[in-house]
């Protein structure tokens, strides 16, 4: 039959059989190209950057006794089914905020129904019905997080000198803490050593020790001798007379000189260590009576390495810059090394310190805060890692995977250098939005724990409560990953962009300033502690405050900060070991254990009402100058933020405002900023013309502001700048971007920057 076929026919159908088969070699040989020019590694169905893959292989998996292969195939396996749940939970996010939109715009003109308006979150699943009371019932936590209230320090990990500098001021002098901050109303002022300023640190610091650990009738100025005798410690006066502690259960431990006399002695109070330091051979210590040369407290007692807010990684070999530090610290190797004063320093990991107790027994005390890294959220996506369609992977995939492997290498020592004494790792995870996210992220860390042989519930999860959605339903958040939850928090800062975002449409918004005083803030501060406690985390989890942003401010701190553990809270954020040490004075003289029990008994007033209630102008005539100064103290900090995040890749720094006080800005103060700019654009409170001239004039006070920083480029040619065009984008698309974020933009231009 084939012999009596038209030729012709048969050789059309043959060219389009070849021509079929040329083209699928075509794409092959194209997609092996795209491979090849982007320097990719094709493994299990997933493309791998080849310097991500050469870094994972060749020094992340050694020691780890995960094998290569199974290790891939695990994750192609955790993006294939993972990755489709991570974007549907994206599209649901855009969905709500929609509905709210139009609900917004509907009732725009009526005066706000905070009755229909419940309702109408209720209708929408945005508010989700609650459920019966519950403990959660995390396990093997280390003792910082469950026990131990104290500051809680953020540091970006692509810094290794600063991230050490963050993980070893477990420990920090309050001598020193004092005498160079404005602590005593004035900053040091001169280099050399002032001796009046001195005497007035040491009469301070003391002050403070009558408070920590009084002695009976008398005051610690007035020790001239400290002596252990029958396993007791006797504080002399004079000669022959003498006093104790007014509580010996202080004493903790001490150390002796080669003449066995007493160099250090341990106290402690509320689970938070003292040391006071005997010299008398230093420029300090010679000259006290009881030769008392220095007092270091117990002082960031963790320390979170943040891959998120306060970092710029737009590509791979930001990303690997971020792992191999981590990486470092989990091993215990990491060091930096940099020039101060025409010297040489090389900073390490600090060793554990050795004491002997009363009974001569020797013991140790951690010399590094407890290590928590935060991951970034479920938005941001990475080309590091794409699937074979080149889509590109969830970037909060791709943290939770290597970060946990990389702290594996803590987990299997048994001496030296340990992170976790109890075998956990403690990722703190932002963002979510609402129960469904928390209940992904704890998928996805289990995901992670059956790749990596760990056992379940090994990998801990710190709840960002920065989210409407999830302050909202904070208990639900939390009856999600009830074997999980290490930690929850408040953070003013982005939930704050997050409250204008989401009631965008509403109307004009307060101002900035005057939002901090608002019913809503109180409510998410009181409700969040509330709602922990009811949930059973005294005693297992952290709740934690925000950080204090004024980081040359000391005094203000030390006078403020101690409303946080007044609230409630066992951490707070801090954003130097300086402010560590400070702020955990207020932990000496706040015994958060007591307040969290009194708190307790009034955990029912967990009321909607006020945190639901939006921060509007309600009606309220701004003048002139106020509009101004708004607008114009908004654009200086996105401005003097987002250069420096551009041009060099710094995701957080003190950026000085309009008043040249330094703030502490990053991602979160950035979205605040742009966002409160967008709204009253919207609501033509404000007009594009009148942003882009406070762009045009504060791009000029930015550049004035850096004029000593000999990597900074002005942004005075606006339309060639990519810095000042990323500032405005910010603003003029900023109600267009998902949630409000910042990052699509910064990461989009800084890219840009990078590739020019």
């Amino acid at each position: 039959m084939i012999l009596h076929q038209n030729p012709l026919a048969q050789l059309s159908g043959n060219k389009k059989f070849f021509d079929t088969i040329f083209i699928l070699f075509y794409f092959y040989i194209i997609n092996i190209f795209k491979l090849f020019m982007s320097k990719k590694i094709s493994k299990f169905k997933i493309n791998i950057n080849k310097s991500l893959y050469d870094f994972i292989n060749l020094e992340v998996l050694p020691g780890t006794n995960i094998d290569e292969n199974n290790f891939w195939k695990g994750f192609s396996d955790l993006i294939n089914d993972l990755l489709p749940i991570n974007e549907k939970l994206l599209k649901k996010r855009k969905h709500i905020q929609k509905q709210i939109n139009d609900w917004h715009n509907k009732y725009l003109a009526s005066e706000h129904n905070s009755v229909l308006y419940e309702q109408f979150l209720r209708d929408i699943n945005y508010l989700i019905p609650e459920g019966p009371d519950f403990k959660i019932d995390t396990t093997n936590i280390d003792p910082e997080i469950s026990h131990v209230s104290g500051p809680q320090l953020v540091v970006p990990i692509t810094n290794s000198r600063y991230s050490l500098n963050a993980v070893n001021s477990r420990w920090g002098s309050l001598y020193d803490a004092i005498y160079g901050t404005d602590v005593l109303g004035s900053l040091p002022q001169k280099d050399s050593y002032d001796k009046n300023r001195g005497d007035k640190v040491i009469e301070y610091a003391k002050s403070h020790l009558d408070k920590f650990a009084p002695i009976n009738d008398a005051n610690w100025n007035q020790i001239t001798e400290i002596r252990l005798e029958n396993n007791n410690l006797k504080f002399f006066l004079t000669q022959n007379s003498f006093s104790l502690l007014s509580n010996i259960n202080q004493i903790v431990g001490y150390k002796l000189d080669r003449y066995k006399r007493i160099s250090e002695l341990v106290l402690a109070k509320n689970n938070l260590h003292c040391r006071i330091i005997f010299n008398p051979n230093n420029l300090i210590g010679k000259n006290d009576p009881a030769n008392i040369s220095d007092v270091i407290l117990e002082s960031a007692v963790s320390a979170i390495l943040d891959c998120e807010d306060s970092v710029a990684t737009v590509d791979t070999e930001d990303k690997i810059i971020a792992y191999r530090n981590w990486l470092g610290l989990m091993k215990g190797d990491l060091n930096s090394e940099f020039i101060k004063n025409k010297q040489t320093i090389k900073r390490k990991l600090n060793e554990d310190l050795e004491f002997l107790n009363l009974f001569n027994k020797k013991f140790f005390l951690k010399g590094r805060a407890l290590m928590l890294i935060r991951n970034v959220g479920h938005l941001m996506t990475t080309p590091s890692i794409t699937q074979d369609n080149g889509k590109e992977i969830g970037e909060g995939l791709m943290d939770a995977m290597i970060t946990s492997l990389i702290a594996i290498h803590d987990l299997k020592k048994k001496n030296g250098i340990r992170n976790s004494h109890f075998g956990s790792i403690y990722i703190v995870k932002p963002k979510m939005h609402g129960p469904e996210e928390v209940e992904f992220t704890s998928k996805l860390f289990g995901y992670v724990e059956k790749i990596l042989n760990l056992p379940f519930n090994t990998i801990k999860v710190g709840i960002m409560d920065e989210e409407r959605r999830t302050s909202v339903n904070l208990k639900e958040c939390i009856r999600a990953a009830k074997s999980r939850v290490a930690f929850i928090n408040t953070g003013f800062l982005d939930r704050t962009g997050d409250e204008i975002h989401t009631s965008m449409h509403a109307g004009p918004f307060m101002k900035k300033g005057d939002m901090k005083n608002c019913d809503w803030i109180k409510a998410y501060e009181d409700r969040n502690v509330k709602i922990g406690l009811s949930c059973g985390l005294m005693g297992r989890a952290q709740i934690g405050k925000g950080m204090w942003a004024m980081p040359d401010l000391m005094s203000l701190m030390v006078s403020q900060k101690i409303n946080h553990p007044k609230a409630g809270a066992n951490c707070a954020w801090v954003p130097s070991p300086t402010a560590a040490t400070l702020h955990a004075m207020h932990y000496h003289n706040v015994d958060v254990k007591e307040v969290q029990n009194q708190i307790i008994k009034d955990v029912e007033n967990n009321s909607l009402n006020n945190l639901l209630k939006l921060p509007l102008l309600h009606g309220k005539n701004l003048s002139e100058d106020e509009i101004t100064s708004e607008i114009e103290n908004n654009v200086q900090g996105i401005l003097g933020y987002v250069v420096r995040w551009i041009d060099q890749g710094i995701g957080c720094s003190k950026v000085p405002d309009i008043n040249n006080i330094g703030l502490m800005e990053d991602r979160a103060t950035c979205r605040i900023s742009s966002q409160a700019l967008c709204n009253w654009l919207l609501h033509k409170i404000i007009s594009e013309e009148q942003i882009l001239n406070a762009f045009k004039k504060m791009a000029k006070t930015v550049d004035i502001q850096n004029r000593n920083d000999s990597k900074y480029k002005p942004m005075s040619n606006f339309s060639d700048n990519i810095a000042f065009q990323t500032a405005c984008d910010l603003v003029f698309k900023g109600i267009v971007q998902p949630s409000g974020y910042t990052e699509p933009i910064l990461h989009k231009r800084r890219t840009e920057f990078k590739n020019s």
